[in-house]
């Protein structure tokens, strides 16, 4: 017997509101934690992007100002 056998004889919020919400409540700790690493790892690794952005930046600036002085 197929879900979609089940579910055909179920009326409309079965299927589009009780179900969800029973995932929610069944999952919801495994979403959250998923949730909260994948938006963990995404903030470290724009912080990475903007260290490394910063660190190209100084070491640019330094060396433009040594390449400066060596011109004088």
């Amino acid at each position: 017997m197929a879900v979609q056998e089940i579910l055909a004889g179920m009326p409309w919020w079965v299927k589009w509101v009780a179900i969800p919400a029973l995932a929610l409540l069944v999952f919801g700790g495994l979403i959250t934690s998923v949730l909260a690493f994948v938006v963990g790892l995404l903030f470290k690794v724009l912080l990475f992007v903007a260290l490394v952005a910063g660190l190209i930046y100084v070491v640019r600036k330094f060396s433009s100002s040594d390449r400066s002085r060596e011109d004088w």
